[in-house]
């Protein structure tokens, strides 16, 4: 058995010391950039809760409005959605810390290809916030409203109505990732373009079990959820296609070691 020697395990420890520290500046920066955002935006949290309400309001009936059943809820809830608008604005601090921390431990190759995916996760995450926000919301509070029983005023709680939001943000948000996550699949060499490919009906049906997961339970939010996700499913195929070198040998191996293992079942 080797013994490791102390001039060894001081290098270790002071490896791993380093990089401990590293982590904590890094997290620091982080928290530092969501108070600073979470400052700037405070005193117009009473602003920022209205433009995330303004989906809602406006499919409300005449003559109602949103209630609040909780003494502290119309303070503590516009305080509560501005600090997640600070972390939503953040997050290109938040993922360009963590790039800044694994970076040193890729190899150039693989910086070039980590970078251009963070920056298209970070628009991804924007654009299906977005997308939430300026199709699915209407139409959801649309049919929500629309459907209440005769008789039945709809007043929701400011305090549940934030939750729900910020729950539908954050799907629509790591839905639109798919593109991404598809691409790293290929690029790790795990699957190929092709093997994607044929299992379009598993993704299809995945995709609108997972949207009854991470949705209400109606059919709208459902279906704009699991058809995003699936056509982002086809665009991370096109994309691994442009910019994953040598996907077609990995296929082509792949393809004459699948006929070489049925060759031999049969045989």
């Amino acid at each position: 058995m080797t013994k490791t020697s102390p001039e060894e395990t001081k290098l270790a420890e002071g490896s791993l010391l380093s990089h401990l520290i590293e982590l904590r500046t890094r997290l620091v920066r982080i928290a530092l950039a969501t108070i600073v955002l979470f400052v700037a935006l405070a005193p117009f949290s009473e602003q920022v809760f209205t433009l995330v309400a303004t989906p809602l309001m406006a499919q409300l009936p005449e003559n109602t409005s949103m209630i609040a059943t909780q003494v502290a809820s119309p303070f503590l809830t516009p305080f509560k959605l501005t600090f997640v608008c600070a972390v939503f604005l953040a997050m290109p601090v938040i993922l360009y810390q963590v790039w800044a921390f694994v970076a040193p431990g890729l190899y150039a190759t693989e910086k070039k290809f980590v970078l251009p995916l963070l920056v298209s996760s970070i628009l991804l995450f924007y654009l299906g916030v977005a997308f939430a926000y300026y199709v699915v919301f209407p139409l959801m509070f649309g049919f929500f409203t629309r459907v209440a029983p005769e008789g039945v005023a709809v007043m929701t709680d400011i305090s549940a109505y934030l939750d729900f939001v910020i729950a539908i943000f954050f799907a629509f948000g790591m839905a639109f990732e798919v593109p991404v996550a598809t691409v790293l699949l290929v690029r790790t060499g795990m699957v190929t373009p092709a093997q994607l490919g044929s299992k379009r009906p598993f993704v299809f049906l995945g995709a609108f079990v997972l949207g009854m997961f991470l949705t209400p339970p109606d059919v709208i939010s459902q279906t704009l959820l699991a058809l995003p996700m699936y056509l982002l499913f086809e665009a991370g195929i096109i994309m691994s296609r442009m910019v994953v070198p040598g996907y077609k040998e990995v296929e082509a191996q792949k393809e004459a070691a699948d006929a070489a293992e049925s060759g031999e079942q049969s045989g």
